[in-house]
């Protein structure tokens, strides 16, 4: 039985069978406002190269009421189960399926979503169909390399307005029926209707124009700052037309803020949905408004890399979402006018450590994975996919050079413009641009798994001069369970020589050497008889994907004046290094809060400094030696405080170590202050304790049992929102009574009512790090409930449990017995092991780390 899985060797199967031309998709969610099911009646046109063959179209429906294949009529009792409808005796040639079935509503975020506004009551619908959720929607042949047009009629309550993925039309007695789309993969197509509030404006360029649409709730219009999100979209506009020699595919671009999105944002074909938490209703720091510009040219760059040419299958969903991660950072740092040109900083600092740890788990695999069904893919939307792809992109770029590389691109899109592709297809495109081979290149990094580490081996004369210097590469062992063997790979990489000027006080780079390093060792000729300078920093400029290692000197250097580097990327790059060096049990932790007490006030990055803030607290959280925990903590705390104190009055900084305070606020004398500020019987200069900022205090206040139901009541009354509830559904689970863990456990694992949001904010506040002997007892909860959970769940809502409820702040040895007990009796299928595995996997680490902790102190 099937269920809802599709294997690899089924899609190729059907692909080779069949050419899907045309879909006609009529609905009816006039009924919408109640909610329930809805009316999908779906015709598809496709042609078949084997006379009397069979096969299957996807479905996922309460209830279908006719088939009718080429005429005939088929017995839904018969023909449809398991998320499939038989197609019995094909025709040679064209055949014409018809399907009427009652559609189901979700408040998971898959398939179409249903949501109420609490602030007017209404209705708002949005899809989301990757991977394969175009089938709960409407009957579909549910594979990225079956493209076809898709030619959508939706009748709607009175006062709606329907957006999808062709330019909206007026509609007809509240019927809106759109032009067909060009050939699109099924899960790329998009509706979205409400009673959205919308701004329009108009990209123009060489004599075309291209209608922008930027939607949201009616409750968020007032906090929409569409010049800014407009401003960012045409910057993507003219410099992705420009880079990649190809004019925006599709007729229009609209861009819709949608609530209760599960991931940042969706490339649907000329209408992206995007997280409404991206209207931002507080004030937050710049880094918010650089992510949130990165997320639009995301989605921006996928139009043509994912929509316009797409992946056969998805082995290469890499080269999807690893280019359009590529691609935003690219064009943050180097378009015209862009507000962010150190975009390359924050790649460095945040999506590289995301690959980073993704790739020293025992579920590490190549860039281009082997995927073999549907449960792989929804579990690989990971930091290899997007953040290790893009790193090794961006080498690829230094590696054959930025010119050739963007002609390839451009090659490759008007070779296969609305088709699909595999690797093999850029690659050889790539190749006839640049003159490479991109064979060896290829196998070593994207059919590999596992990272590489860089360590300088510098000899110098008794003057301080450098005699010798050598790269050493390292591959180190796979983790525990992971497939494949350790890989010295090629790597492109800049060696950076910085001197501590002596006017300025600032680390100032004084040389640079631009080298291939490949095998074990690689000297350095160039180096040799220059002086020794102050720090000597190995993929320099970040144009590799490896872990980097200080000398003993440079080490020394670096952490007395992390900070006080010229430039922010050599500054994210060491900070990057010290932090892979704490969850390695390399750096005691004490030693890492240390290095960030002494730099972070130097840091002017506002990105990096969050990231530190939160690398700070899971350091403390679980890698510190549990005896010293406490005292690391109030020593954090007190710094948070006295930064908060000093920031500039109104500044990001100021408003980053006010969260950063509350987050481990302790003393009487602190939370007192938390209080006070929430009363406004207390100020910080410059600080404004608006409605986002409460909820974070208000969150602590409860997690620490100084709020109760009663407070957090009052604080729900002043923002009766749906990020309201979430809130004070967080801090509803963060109290620390037996009634409060109880009454959340029951919320999310024994019913399943809840929204896939508010099921996430419960969670959130169920697990707080300082209630461990509290929340011991669900350990074995967890383990008891986990495979009906995994069972009886939609994919999105069972991996929000499995993965958010994992015991991962009980670090102890029996925690890893208790799962390996469990994974050794439960049998879970692939990607259920592979999250549980992740998990554990996280725990053994905070092991080490926590052992070299308590090592340093007794030495």
């Amino acid at each position: 039985m099937p269920g809802t899985n599709l294997t690899r060797e089924e899609a190729q199967q059907r692909a080779k069978l069949l050419t899907v031309d045309s879909y006609e998709i009529d609905l009816d969610l006039s009924g919408a406002q109640e909610g329930g099911t809805y009316r999908s009646v779906t015709t598809v046109r496709f042609d078949v190269a084997e006379d009397g063959a069979g096969s299957f179209i996807d479905l996922v429906a309460p209830s279908v009421h006719e088939i009718t294949l080429n005429g005939d009529a088929l017995d839904p009792a018969e023909s449809f189960a398991d998320s499939r409808i038989a197609l019995p005796g094909l025709l040679k040639g064209r055949n014409v399926l018809r399907v009427s079935a009652d559609c189901a509503y979700t408040n998971t975020g898959e398939g179409l979503h249903r949501f109420v506004d609490p602030v007017d009551d209404q209705a708002y619908l949005y899809t989301q169909f990757e991977v394969p959720d175009a089938r709960r929607v409407f009957a579909s042949f549910e594979q990225p390399d079956l493209k076809a047009t898709f030619q959508f009629t939706v009748k709607a309550p009175e006062g709606w307005t329907v957006i999808s993925n062709s330019p909206t039309p007026e509609p007809q007695d509240n019927v809106w029926v759109f032009a067909p789309t060009p050939r699109l993969s099924t899960y790329v197509t998009a509706l979205i209707a409400g009673p959205y509030h919308s701004v329009h404006s108009v990209y123009e360029k060489d004599g075309r124009s291209v209608p922008l649409g930027i939607y949201c709730r009616p409750s968020l219009a007032e906090y929409l700052d569409a010049d800014a999100i407009f401003e960012v979209t045409r910057q993507g506009f003219d410099w992705f037309q420009e880079k990649f020699d190809y004019a925006y595919p599709f007729e229009k671009y609209d861009q819709l803020f949608v609530p209760e999105f599960n991931a940042g944002a969706m490339e649907n074909a000329g209408a992206v949905t995007i997280r409404d938490q991206y209207v931002f209703r507080s004030k937050v720091t710049d880094a918010a408004y650089e992510v949130r510009a990165a997320t639009i040219l995301h989605e921006l760059a996928h139009m043509w890399f994912g929509d316009l040419v797409t992946m056969e299958w998805w082995n290469d969903l890499w080269l999807n979402e690893s280019f359009a991660t590529f691609a935003e950072a690219a064009c943050q740092a180097d378009a015209p006018g862009s507000k962010w040109p150190h975009s390359w900083t924050t790649f460095a600092n945040q999506m590289k450590t995301w690959a980073y740890r993704q790739d020293q788990l025992p579920s590490t695999h190549p860039i281009m994975a082997d995927i073999r069904d549907l449960d792989d893919v929804l579990v690989n939307f990971d930091g290899i996919t997007y953040a290790k792809g893009a790193s090794v992109l961006k080498q690829l770029v230094a590696y054959v050079g930025e010119d050739e590389f963007f002609r390839g691109v451009q090659a490759y899109f008007k070779r296969h413009a609305y088709g699909n592709t595999r690797l093999s297809d850029l690659l050889g495109a790539l190749e006839e641009t640049s003159g490479r081979d991109l064979k060896t290149w290829s196998k070593k990094w994207l059919e590999t798994a596992g990272i590489n580490v860089l360590r300088p081996e510098i000899e110098t004369d008794d003057a301080g001069v450098i005699t010798s210097f050598a790269v050493r590469q390292e591959a180190p062992a796979l983790p525990a369970g992971a497939k494949g063997e350790p890989t010295l790979r090629p790597h492109r990489i800049a060696i950076g020589l910085y001197d501590l000027d002596e006017a300025t006080g600032k680390l100032v780079r004084g040389d640079r050497v631009e080298l291939d390093v490949d095998g074990e060792l690689t000297a350095v000729p160039q180096l040799a008889g220059k002086p020794r300078p102050a720090v000597i920093l190995l993929n320099d400029d970040d144009l590799s994907y490896a872990k980097v290692r200080l000398d003993e000197q440079s080490l020394a250097v670096v952490t007395g004046h992390l900070g006080d580097f010229e430039s922010s990327l050599p500054r994210a790059l060491c900070w990057a290094s010290a932090w892979d060096m704490t969850r390695d049990a390399e750096l005691p932790v004490r030693d890492y809060l240390s290095l960030v007490l002494s730099g972070v006030g130097k840091e002017s990055d506002i990105g990096v400094v969050q990231s530190l803030h939160r690398q700070v607290k899971l350091a403390l959280d679980l890698y510190a030696d549990p005896a010293a925990r406490e005292a690391l903590l109030t020593r954090w705390t007190d710094a948070t405080l006295a930064h908060l104190r000093s920031a500039e009055p109104g500044s990001d900084h100021q408003l980053a170590w006010a969260r950063a305070f509350a987050a481990t606020a302790r003393t009487p004398e602190q939370l007192d202050l938390l209080e006070a500020l929430l009363a406004g019987t207390q100020t910080v200069e410059g600080l404004a304790v608006d409605t986002e900022l409460r909820w974070t205090f208000v969150q602590r206040l409860a997690a620490v049992g100084r709020f109760d139901e009663a407070e957090i009541a009052a604080e729900y009354e002043r923002d009766r929102t749906a990020a309201g509830e979430r809130h004070a559904a967080t801090a509803r689970a963060a109290r620390p009574t037996e009634e409060a863990k109880a009454e959340a456990w029951a919320s999310v694992v024994e019913s399943d009512k809840l929204p896939n949001a508010v099921q996430e904010a419960v969670i959130a506040g169920f697990v707080q790090t300082d209630q461990r002997e509290l929340l011991a007892p669900y350990t074995d909860k967890y383990f008891e409930a986990l495979t009906d959970v995994w069972a009886s769940r939609s994919h999105e809502m069972a991996q929000q449990i499995a993965v958010g409820l994992y015991p991962g702040i009980q670090v102890t040895g029996e925690t890893l017995d208790r799962t390996d007990a469990w994974l050794a009796s439960a049998e879970p299928n692939a990607a259920l092991r592979r999250l549980v595995s992740e998990s554990r996997a996280g725990v053994e680490r905070a092991l080490r780390a926590q052992a070299a902790d308590a090592a340093a102190t007794s030495a």
